[in-house]
């Protein structure tokens, strides 16, 4: 998986297409990862001795591939290539070749 926790990315299909938000957590056996306000659903809680109960709104995992990487550089949706820079695997925006993880 190219995505990671507290990477910015872009919703490309289902009801919060367009939105951008911030990784919470990424499930690579899953393929899957949640993203921060989107797909947003709510639950009946019941109460507990360290929660009072009623109806909370928590982010759902959705598919990696309805996502794309929003390159912090050039703030454009990309796709990510990999390239070796002093013995590293990173990642790189395909769109203005700037380096995505710090080296």
């Amino acid at each position: 998986m190219n995505l990671k926790k507290d990477d910015k990315v872009l919703v490309l299909a289902g009801r919060d297409k367009g939105k951008k938000g911030k990784v919470i957590s990424v499930a690579p056996a899953d393929g899957k990862l949640t993203v921060e306000a989107v797909n947003v659903v709510k639950r009946h809680q019941r109460a507990t001795q360290k929660f009072p109960g009623g109806i909370i709104e928590k982010p759902m995992p959705l598919f990696a591939s309805k996502v794309m990487l929003v390159c912090p550089r050039c703030s454009q949706p990309t796709r990510i290539a990999a390239r070796v820079v002093d013995g590293k695997k990173v990642r790189v925006c395909k769109k203005c070749a700037e380096i995505i993880d710090k080296v």
